[in-house]
């Protein structure tokens, strides 16, 4: 039981098992997670944050169990991180803009994918620390570029 209910957290609901890029899969199911949280119950980008600190620990404890049963550092099936980091891409931006959607998808696959510094060292950590704060600082840089073109730049985000 334990097992099974970390493997349905761990892999967004299986969307880990996607054949082929399952961290973009992961990544699309927190675009789809933020776009239906907002769109059928008003969440705001802040409600968004909230989302994702609640699910912060079990997100973990669930990372650590399957990182325990499959015997490796950073199972590819957990993407768990990559839907939460991508959820944080969008604090402090509006939701209402398609444009945000698709600028909030690409900064975060760019940054989570090259992992500029300090990204990589969070990578560093052990367990489940380790595989999930790297895509919550990927997501903090996203939130940041899309914060500088909304209010320095003025696009419609």
């Amino acid at each position: 039981m334990k097992l099974a209910l970390a493997e349905v957290i761990a892999t967004s609901f299986y969307s880990g098992y996607a054949p082929k890029a399952p961290g973009t899969a992961g990544a699309l199911v927190g675009v789809l997670l933020v776009y239906l949280l907002h769109r059928f119950t008003y969440f705001t980008s802040f409600h968004v944050l909230g989302f994702v600190l609640l699910f912060l620990i079990p997100s973990v404890w669930a990372t650590n169990v399957l990182i325990d049963a499959l015997k490796t550092k950073d199972p590819q099936c957990v993407v768990v991180d990559e839907v939460l980091g991508q959820m944080l891409a969008f604090v402090g931006s509006g939701l209402d803009q398609p444009l945000t959607y698709l600028l909030a998808f690409g900064f975060f696959r760019l940054f989570d994918i090259y992992k500029p510094f300090p990204v990589r060292q969070f990578e560093r950590l052990s367990g489940g620390w380790g595989v999930i704060l790297d895509d919550l600082m990927a997501g903090l840089y996203s939130a940041a570029m899309l914060y500088i073109l909304r209010n320095f730049l003025n696009l419609p985000l």
